[in-house]
This record gives C-alpha cells, sequence and structure tokens, in this order.
C-alpha cells in the first residue's frame, strides 16, 4: 500500500503467525521490483501477536509440505548449481531493502524467529513492541541463517555476540535489542505502529538526494578504511554542494 513518500508491507498470515514460504518471498521480491520510483521510505509491519515466527513448519521432514513448493528435502536432492540458484531466489526478497534509495523500518512485535529474525534484519532500522522476542534458530535446526541475515547481524552487534546468538538460538527481548543496537527503540504494544510512522516521518524530514548520500557513506564505511572514509566523504560533498548550487552533472 502506497501512503505518499512511503510504501506499507504488511505481512498478513497472523493464524500462522505470519509463518514464510517460498510464495511469500516471491511476493516480496516483486514488491521490491515494482516500487514507484518516488516511494522513499517501506514500513513492514505485521498483523496479529507475532511478526513472523520463521520458516513455514510444512517446509520441514515430517511437515506435510506446500502444495506446489518443494520442500527441504527436496531442496538438498537439486544439485549444486540448483540448490544455489533457488537459495539465490529466495533471498531476493531480503535484499532489496537495503537499496540505497529507501529508508526501511520494520515494526516488530512478538515473534521474530529465524526467517522472521532475518526479515527484521534486511530494514535499515527497527522499532519493537516491548513483547517483541528475536531468536535466530536455524543453527539448532541443523542448518544455518542463509537469508541475508548475518552480515547485518554482525554489523549491528559485533562478530562475537551475533555467534553466541546464531549457534544458543536464546531470545533477545525488546529491551536487551535495543540496548545491543538490534533495535532503533521499544514502545509499548499499543503504540508500535505509530512510533514506526514517526520515525519514518522523521527520516523523510530530510532532503532526499542527502539522505541517499549519507546512508552509501554510512552502509560503505566498515569496508574502508578511515582514508578511504574520508575520500567518500570528500566525493559525496563535492556532489551535494554541485547540485545544490546547481552546476552538477
Amino acid at each position: 500500500m502506497i501512503e505518499g513518500s512511503f510504501a506499507v508491507v504488511t505481512l498478513t498470515n497472523p493464524d500462522r503467525r505470519n509463518a514464510q514460504t517460498p510464495a511469500l518471498w516471491r511476493a516480496l521480491a516483486a514488491v521490491g521490483r515494482d516500487l514507484p520510483g518516488d516511494v522513499r521510505a517501506v514500513l513492514l509491519r505485521a498483523e496479529g501477536a507475532s511478526f513472523s515466527a520463521g520458516l513455514d513448519r510444512r517446509m520441514f521432514p515430517g511437515g506435510g509440505g506446500i502444495a506446489g513448493e518443494s520442500d527441504l528435502v527436496t531442496l538438498a536432492g537439486a544439485s549444486d548449481d540448483e540448490l544455489d540458484a533457488t537459495i539465490a531466489s529466495f533471498q531476493e526478497a531480503f535484499t532489496w531493502w537495503r537499496r540505497p534509495d529507501l529508508l526501511t523500518v520494520a515494526a516488530v512485535q512478538g515473534h521474530a524467529v529465524g526467517a522472521g529474525f532475518q526479515l527484521a534484519l534486511a530494514c535499515d532500522l527497527r522499532v519493537c513492541a516491548d513483547d517483541a522476542r528475536f531468536s535466530m534458530r536455524e543453527t539448532a535446526l541443523g542448518l544455518v541463517p542463509d537469508l541475508a541475515g548475518t552480515k547485518p547481524l554482525v554489523d549491528l552487534v559485533g562478530y562475537a555476540r551475533a555467534l553466541e546468538i546464531c549457534v544458543t538460538g536464546r531470545w533477545v527481548g525488546a529491551q536487551e535489542a535495543v540496548s545491543m543496537g538490534l533495535a532503533t527503540l521499544t514502545v509499548p504494544r499499543e503504540d508500535l505502529d505509530g512510533a514506526a510512522r514517526d520515525l519514518l516521518a522523521a527520516l523523510l524530514a530530510a532532503p532526499r538526494d542527502a539522505v541517499i548520500e549519507t546512508k552509501a557513506l554510512l552502509a560503505g564505511a566498515s569496508a574502508r578504511t578511515y582514508d578511504e572514509q574520508r575520500a567518500a566523504e570528500r566525493a559525496a560533498q563535492a556532489r551535494r554542494l554541485r547540485d545544490l548550487a546547481g552546476t552538477g552533472e
């Protein structure tokens, strides 16, 4: 749903705690591809008690399967190239949220488990209800987090904390998420949507081109040396000054 300069994407399967399937991932990837060019920000939210309980258990061995979809056992029987391409297609649902021309905020309530945790991590920022609980359960199930969540998790909390969270699969509550940098703030459940929209409004107050340049600077900072980052700042500022003066390309 488009609301002026931002879009709202809502997970709408509360009866299954917004469990995720390949069909959902295809739909989310399509949202990213089809966003109008004038959309500057996206709010990701979910209906019901939980943000997302992770991968739909019907995909697991003995889970009964989902019509028209390959379960995990079937995926395991694919060739290396086929399996790599399939997982890459799943990841498309999680990667577009960090595009340099967008600002994205996840509003998280209840459980955000596995794929749900990774979908929240796909966004630039997270606002949590006070009942939010994150858990990365893949390793406990004999798997690894493979939906583009490991990089943002390490960037946010550091290698050691990310390792502990992933390998133990423990719950991270809302207050701890804020204290370790996973979330921007936590609010009472009834205030979640309003707080997320307020944050979006604040993010949208600055000029779009300046936001895009700033986001690119910050997103690339960890991969640059100090001197490389200073050079990137100079180049970005030169573009902004020339644009403001009307002499840019």
